[in-house]
């Protein structure tokens, strides 16, 4: 018979929420409670700690995100992230128009194509699975060269790995993608998570914003290929503030952050994870701290000479990086 002192401090388990099968990540020490729905694009739609939602959702239940897909929780931006200046793209020198007649991408109010093609892609795989005394963790998969309304779009086949990682009350988001193409694919993604405090109104939010450089945005809130100082001294107090704003020029380990009375979550970015997109409109009990591979438009602005910074995975390579979501004050 296991004692209650012997149990063990970590748990991956499957379950069903809401008729909608999920993986739970748990740390019964710290307790905090994660969840991921891999048929809803693989989104980790809930971090509980202490009994306290970290993850913004305007549903209730998790068939309402079925039946009506917004962005919530964890969303993953790819084979683009955030807007495309056309219904193209180039790479490698050569220019590759999206078909809107596939019906598998999204427009912003100002016609642009936005955040990709897998927000709620519903072919993730779980292929990998560990609760041992140290640490839990799932990973799931997207074999994007197998699905044709996929590769229609973007014509680099790759596959993607997101490994959701739970140690020490603390999340570990790694992804890692390989591209199984004969030529360069350019890297442009990122994720859009939403995280909210519970213990002080969205305007006296404290927010921590490390950037050195601030990208200047058009009327379309596409990047111009200018930059200036970050104007943002921080802390700022989110009061009278509506962000919706394209930084670089981070430190190694950059850490965005968010604090309430006492509660805090932290953000802290991978070196190959040199942008965040920070936004948080006014009046909305929300504010997202988007780890990005490159800016706004980064493949467009790269082949303009704009931007030469853009990441690539070469054909036949890996690339791999993580961000963390730390919890504090709870």
């Amino acid at each position: 018979m296991t004692s209650e002192l012997s149990a063990a401090r970590y748990e991956a388990k499957s379950a069903v929420d809401d008729g909608i099968g999920i993986y739970t990540l748990r740390d019964t020490t710290t307790d905090v409670v994660v969840r991921i729905a891999p048929s809803l694009g693989a989104n980790a739609y809930s971090m509980k700690v202490k009994g306290e939602e970290i993850m913004f959702s305007p549903y209730e239940k998790l068939s309402q995100l079925k039946a009506k897909p917004t962005l919530l929780g964890t969303p993953f931006l790819a084979p683009w992230a955030n807007r495309l200046d056309h219904e193209g793209f180039y790479a490698n020198g050569k220019h590759y128009a999206l078909d809107p007649a596939v019906g598998n991408y999204r427009y912003d109010g100002s016609k642009q194509p936005i955040h990709g093609l897998l927000n709620y892609a519903a072919e993730w795989k779980m292929i990998g699975i560990y609760d041992g005394p140290d640490q839990a963790w799932y990973t799931f998969r997207l074999e994007f060269f197998r699905i044709p309304a996929y590769m229609a779009q973007w014509p680099f086949a790759h596959t993607i790995d997101i490994t959701y990682r739970l140690k020490d009350g603390n999340l570990e988001v790694h992804t890692e993608i390989t591209n199984l193409a004969f030529e360069p694919m350019p890297l442009v993604i990122g994720y859009h998570p939403y995280y909210q405090l519970t213990d002080a109104p969205r305007d006296e939010w404290k927010v921590t914003l490390p950037a050195r450089e601030h990208v200047k945005l058009n009327d379309k809130l596409t990047p111009t290929g200018e930059r200036e100082q970050n104007p943002y001294t921080s802390p700022v107090t989110l009061r009278g503030k509506q962000l919706d704003d394209v930084f670089t020029g981070l430190a190694a380990n950059a850490t965005f952050s968010v604090e309430g009375k006492k509660q805090k979550v932290e953000v802290v970015y991978g070196a190959k994870y040199p942008v965040a997109v920070v936004y948080a409109p006014p009046g909305r009990n929300f504010i997202c701290f988007e780890p990005m591979t490159g800016i706004t438009n980064g493949a467009n602005l790269a082949h303009a000479g704009k931007y030469p910074e853009l990441q690539s995975i070469p054909a036949g390579g890996v690339w791999k990086e993580s961000f963390w979501v730390k919890p504090s004050g709870f």
